[in-house]
């Protein structure tokens, strides 16, 4: 049982609150003048013990307040006789958690409670006005929400960054709040980190990096210059963890793009964000200096859809999430131990290691699918480079990527339909016409307005996959171009690392070995990022493409000369 303290021990609490929105009206709401009333009620009334405690940019409808949390801790070891503020609002502009104070938590607790401008005084009793008083502060703070709320949606739809602080690796414009420029030590930071990254590295391990290397986390750095960061630095110096490094390799704010709407809260009681699907993203294009160029930053995404977690000897393939097996579909492991030499590291398919009735091994050593891609990747680029064209004109040809004429079509086809669709519109306003001036029948226009309207529900359905066709087309034809520029700038490959294997390769599938006169063969397809499955050449072709593509050379030198 508790022990009740003697009233001498026993403090009268003077509390204070100021949120963001009620620093608009100005000196009268300050903590300040909050502090000088409740100092002279608190004299004038001989409440003993007096000790100001207050909460600066806490709204009220959330009670995890630093202050009040304290106030409630002492009240709980019988520590707290009174509890004065300012007005009512101050304590909180939740009605059921008022509510529940009043009526229970401070008679429980036997704490007076006094609100000076409100004339309320727990001592006297609880008026059923207070109630009502208190829905009315919750009203007053969700109509401030709805209205900020607003004001946010319009700016977000404006362009204007949403977020208070800028991202790691920028800083605001002094002359301009809603402009951000290049923090040069932190962009230098961000870069290290996607570059860890597309090494093969995780955000685990490059957060372990970085802290041996002694690399300050955002909340240090911002301190230690000066800038105000909600994020308290770690107890532990350059203390990065995994979930820090993930955030930054997620932001497309690096590639020089607003993204506004990324979460959003569900009550304006509630201030947890939840995060909302990317396709509700408002995103708008180089709106600020990029730090991370878009090429690098896809690739990092797409490294990170292939998680590539460390095996029990902390080893990480450069190939790990990229192989498939051909007959489940499943993934291959990757299987290294400090038994045998790296040489021996091999993939498995999954299935086989949950079930071996399931699938077969599909057994590949690293090494060998090492040096199949290594092979691979080398004549795709060779010939990528001593025929672009040739190679260009394949792809477009295989991909159905008529240029003009198909973009054209399509552009046409869906113009038509959009036309369409307002044309019908049209059509029933005038016979809605036609049938009050008795030029059409009820039956007739019913009839009539039932299959305009099933026409149009089908061309409406149809536009957006018309677009998307559209879009795919003119996307894949600029991805061919970036691939083949790409291509044209790794002169010398000799090697192979996780940038390029991750930049050029989308999957290997793997088949089951077999064996042929004693020989053990085993199908490999190497699936190229943008162009899919790409097969050499013989080298009889080969040898004649090179013929031919040596006389078009001539032939064109001669018409010049």
């Amino acid at each position: 049982m508790k022990k009740k303290q003697p009233n001498e021990q026993r403090i009268t609490a003077l509390y204070a609150r100021l949120s963001r929105d009620d620093e608009k009206d100005g000196i009268s709401g300050s903590i300040q003048n909050q502090r000088a009333i409740l100092e002279k009620f608190a004299a004038d009334n001989h409440l003993p013990n007096p000790r100001f405690m207050f909460d600066d940019g806490y709204s009220g409808v959330t009670f995890t307040r630093p202050a009040f949390m304290e106030i409630m801790e002492l009240a709980e070891q019988g520590l707290v006789a009174n509890l004065v503020v300012k007005d009512h609002s101050r304590l909180g502009r939740n009605h059921l958690v008022v509510g529940q104070l009043l009526e229970e938590d401070f008679v429980r607790l036997n704490v007076r409670y006094i609100a000076i401008m409100d004339n309320i005084d727990t001592a006297n009793g609880v008026s059923d006005i207070v109630p009502m008083q208190d829905l009315f502060n919750e009203w007053h703070a969700k109509n401030t929400s709805d209205k900020v709320r607003r004001v946010m949606q319009s700016r977000g739809n404006a362009g204007i960054p949403l977020t208070t602080n800028p991202p790691f690796g920028y800083r605001k414009d002094p002359e301009d709040k809603n402009k951000w420029l290049i923090d040069e030590f932190a962009a230098g930071v961000v870069h290290q980190i996607f570059q860890l990254s597309i090494s093969g590295l995780g955000p685990t391990q490059i957060a372990k990096k970085l802290r041996s290397d002694g690399v300050m986390t955002p909340s240090e750095y911002l301190h230690s210059i000066g800038v105000s960061c909600p994020t308290k630095p770690p107890a532990y110096p350059h203390n990065w963890c995994s979930a820090t490094v993930a955030d930054i390799l997620d932001r497309q704010e690096y590639t020089g793009d607003t993204v506004n709407f990324r979460s959003f809260s569900q009550s304006f009681k509630q201030k947890k964000r939840l995060d909302r699907p990317q396709e509700e993203w408002k995103v708008f294009p180089d709106t600020h200096p990029a730090i991370i160029d878009r090429e690098t930053f896809t690739l990092v995404q797409n490294l990170r859809q292939h998680r590539r977690r460390p095996d029990r000897t902390g080893i990480v393939s450069m190939f790990s999430g990229l192989l498939y097996c051909a007959d489940c579909g499943e993934k291959l492991y990757y299987s290294s131990t400090n038994s045998y030499k790296r040489e021996q590291a091999y993939f498995f398919c999954s299935s086989y290691r949950k079930n071996s009735s399931v699938c077969s091994a599909h057994y590949i050593r690293e090494h060998t699918v090492e040096q199949l891609v290594l092979e691979g990747l080398q004549r795709l680029l060779w010939y990528v480079q001593a025929f672009e064209q040739k190679f260009a004109q394949e792809q477009v040809e295989r991909f159905g990527l008529q240029a003009k004429k198909a973009l054209t079509a399509k552009r046409r086809e869906l113009d038509k339909a959009k036309q369409r669709v307002v044309e019908i519109d049209q059509l029933i306003q005038k016979s809605y016409e036609d049938m009050s001036k008795g030029l059409l029948s009820e039956e007739r226009f019913a009839t009539l307005t039932v299959s305009l309207e099933n026409e149009q529900r089908q061309l409406k359905a149809a536009i957006p996959e018309m677009e998307t066709s559209l879009d795919a087309t003119t996307d894949k034809a600029a991805d061919l171009q970036r691939f083949i520029e790409r291509a044209r700038q790794v002169t010398r490959l000799t090697e192979l690392t996780p940038e390029i294997v991750h930049e050029f390769i989308d999957k290997i599938v793997v088949s089951k070995p077999d064996k042929v006169d004693g020989k053990r063969h085993q199908r490999v397809d190497i699936y190229y990022n943008t162009i899919g499955l790409w097969v050499a050449p013989e080298p009889e072709e080969l040898e004649q493409e090179y013929l031919d593509y040596y006389k078009a050379m001539l032939k064109r030198k001669k018409k010049m000369a």
